[in-house]
């Protein structure tokens, strides 16, 4: 065991997993008031302590070879995390951290805001939203409002900039050649001026930063935006890369997604699992709403060569589930990376087009509407993943709202810890509906398997259960 302290260097480390250490704020969070450290040192039911230990320790695990959140969690069940109030501020104190966050001595500088980013976030979320707006998240606008208080207190909403953020989605669990692809997207993005905002874990949401950095280092752009946005439910098992320069962590996944598609102004979409279906079954749902048509939010489905029949298989699902209009809310586009770049910037004119058209700002997307059903949470358990209404009769935005909660339990199931429990506990969790409906599903949830899309590390055991 060594201490670490991040304002002094260090001797060469020793052989050891586990640090102790002592770090000073990155940011504006040097003052804490007395509630605020009571608050999260509370450890009885009901306070944020457990919270913000575990989304500390999955932001300190960056780079980890592992998305199984209960492995993560078991392997530094000594993790301790405590603030300590000094004259001029607070420092926090941390007792078996991984080794790996820190070079000789000194925590890693992007590693270190990320850990107050954490703060930051899980003190303004349960002050600001939770215990004084807590009305207002039963309503839609309400819920739009405190999505757009979060990132705006995370400093992620930038006045008087044009629109440039593109959202790049896509699998934690990619092969080479697909990370390679989106190191190159990026890039050409990058060399047009575009910003990039993804989930901020590894893979399809890594690679697209590291490729616009370097297209942003060409063109001599130093203030490049790489946006990550997570959820405590799913930092373990994708902690926040090295690249990422802004983080937000949204209360749960449907306020994150909500953040995406209101941040960004264009989407590119890389292959992925189920996490990443879940992703396009929410946008579609909210493009196919007869209110968004006069939108334009350029979206691209992307990869390398040979990726033709993922993307095919994603289309089929689309179409023979929510009908033909699906296809005309995206375009595919296949091994030709400057051309994904091109699309998205022509996406931009139009969108900054439309917004100032409309008086909307740049900086949000005010004027979409979501629905109601996808804005509100959804908790898989086996009776909510049973009762879910996957019927072809169901209006299209109505069964797009179901089958991105049949593939958010799926990826619970798959690497989120309460959902793992779960599954341990009772079985896979079961999806019931019409035969027509659940065989595309089930074919597309099978064609993850065999390209192992649905899990980073081990052999997968499928979580879910077809039951026609």
């Amino acid at each position: 065991m060594r201490r670490a302290e991040v304002a002094i260097p260090a001797g060469p480390p020793e052989d050891t997993d586990f640090v102790d250490a002592r770090v000073s704020p990155t940011g504006s969070l040097e003052n804490l008031s007395q509630h605020e450290v009571d608050r999260l040192l509370d450890s009885s039911r009901g306070g944020l302590y457990q919270l913000y230990r575990r989304c500390s320790l999955a932001v300190l695990n960056s780079g980890g070879e592992t998305d199984d959140a209960r492995a993560i969690f078991d392997r530094y069940a000594d993790f301790d995390i405590g603030i300590m109030r000094q004259a001029w501020g607070v420092k926090l104190e941390l007792h078996n951290a991984p080794a790996s966050a820190f070079v000789d001595g000194r925590m890693i500088r992007g590693i270190q805001e990320h850990l107050f980013a954490v703060l930051r976030d899980i003190l303004y979320i349960h002050g600001e939203v939770y215990e004084h707006g807590s009305l207002e998240l039963r309503e839609p606008q309400g819920i739009t409002n405190a999505v757009y208080r979060i990132l705006r207190n995370a400093g992620l909403l930038l006045p008087r900039v044009r629109p440039d953020i593109v959202v790049c989605w896509g699998g934690h669990s990619i092969n080479r050649e697909e990370y390679e692809y989106t190191k190159t997207v990026g890039y050409e993005m990058g060399l047009r001026g575009l910003n990039v905002c993804t989930g901020c874990g590894p893979g399809a949401m890594k690679g697209p930063m590291k490729g616009a950095a370097i297209g942003h280092a060409k063109q001599r752009i130093h203030a490049g935006r790489y946006i990550g946005l997570t959820e405590p439910g799913i930092v373990a098992a994708e902690p926040p890369n090295a690249i990422v320069n802004q983080l937000a962590i949204l209360p749960d996944i449907e306020k994150r997604l909500e953040g995406f598609v209101r941040l960004g102004h264009g989407i590119v979409v890389f292959p992925g699992g189920a996490g990443t279906a879940e992703e396009i079954l929410y946008l579609v749902g909210i493009l196919l709403d007869p209110q968004n048509e006069p939108q334009p939010y350029p979206v691209v489905f992307t990869g390398p060569r040979g990726s033709e029949e993922y993307f095919q298989q994603i289309d089929a699902f689309l179409v023979g589930t929510l009908g033909e209009r699906a296809r005309e809310c995206y375009r595919i586009i296949v091994d030709d990376p400057a051309e994904v770049a091109r699309e998205m910037l022509r996406g931009m004119h139009a969108v900054r087009e439309f917004r100032r058209r409309e008086s909307d700002a740049y900086n949000y997307n005010w004027l979409l509407r979501i629905p109601h059903e996808l804005q509100t949470p959804f908790e898989p358990t086996h009776e909510t993943m049973a009762s879910l209404n996957l019927r072809r009769d169901a209006p299209a935005h109505e069964l797009a709202a179901e089958l991105r909660r049949a593939f958010s339990g799926i990826v619970a199931g798959n690497v989120k810890e309460s959902g793992l429990k779960l599954i341990d506990k009772h079985g896979p969790f079961e999806l019931h509906g019409d035969a027509e409906l659940l065989k595309p599903l089930d074919a597309l949830l099978a064609s993850f398997v065999r390209q192992r899309r649905m899990k980073l590390s081990g052999e997968y055991k499928p979580c879910y259960r077809i039951v026609a």
